[in-house]
Parts: structure tokens; C-alpha cells; sequence
């Protein structure tokens, strides 16, 4: 077990390296455009010149620039910022047109199918109605 421990070692600076080149911002790149620095890590990992050249040599390392570099940084600055939704008025108020839009949808539908209930029974008694006279039934189209 413990002769696959330099392997993973390795494998774990490679893919720090890797990682670290792909998400740096091009502004803190040094030396040579991103894109060479990530084919450099890929192509020299396994003997460690790449991974090792990017950590020395390819980022800047000096104090990061303000607005948030580190998450923990970033939500200390953005803390003031965020509003929750049941405190937003903007959110809130979107809430409220979309009821308002929800209910007249609702009664455009609740009118509709009354008039189309009301329909449906005038066509019914005038069916009765009609079907008793001549002999037929209008609802089944047989003779009665």
C-alpha cells in the first residue's frame, strides 16, 4: 500500500495544478498565456515540471484584489447587499400581479363554463321538449 502513496501524491498535485490553472482569472496569469500554462500542466504532470512550474512560476501570489477572491470573502461583502424574498418589495409585488392575473384568468373560466352549463341545459329541455313531440329522442337518435 504504501508504494502507491508517491503515485497518488503525484496524482493529487497534477490535478491541484490542473484545476488551479483552469480556474485562475487570465489577469493574475504570469509569464505565458493560460492556454500554454494548462498544456504545460497536462504534458509535464507525471514528472511533476508542469504542476510544479505553474505553482512557482504561473500565478500571481500576492494579496488578493478586493471584491470577494475567497468565497468566505465574498459573502462577508455581499452580506448587506441580499434581501430575502418575503422582504423584497419588487418580489413581493411580482407575487401580487400574478394573483391578480391568476384570479381573472380563474373567473374568465368559471364565467365560460357556466354559460357553456346554461348551454348545455337549454339543449337539453329543448331536446326533451323536442323529442317528446315527434317521437324521436335527440339524445340517442332512436324512436321513442
Amino acid at each position: 500500500m504504501l508504494r502507491y502513496v508517491p503515485y497518488l501524491l503525484v496524482l493529487a498535485l497534477w490535478v491541484y495544478a490542473f484545476i488551479d490553472c483552469l480556474t485562475t482569472d487570465e489577469e493574475e496569469v504570469r509569464h505565458l498565456p493560460k492556454v500554454v500554462w494548462i498544456i504545460i500542466v497536462l504534458l509535464f504532470g507525471e514528472v511533476l515540471i508542469g504542476p510544479i512550474a505553474w505553482l512557482v512560476a504561473g500565478r500571481h501570489r500576492g494579496p488578493r484584489p478586493a471584491g470577494g477572491a475567497t468565497p468566505s470573502q465574498w459573502h462577508r461583502d455581499r452580506r448587506g447587499q441580499f434581501v430575502a424574498p418575503d422582504d423584497n418589495p419588487e418580489f413581493l409585488k411580482s407575487l401580487k400581479e400574478e394573483n391578480e392575473k391568476d384570479e381573472a384568468l380563474l373567473k374568465d373560466w368559471e364565467a365560460d363554463l357556466r354559460r357553456r352549463e346554461e348551454e348545455l341545459r337549454r339543449r337539453e329541455r329543448g331536446g326533451r321538449q323536442g323529442g317528446v313531440a315527434d317521437g324521436t329522442d335527440r339524445a340517442d337518435g332512436e324512436q321513442g
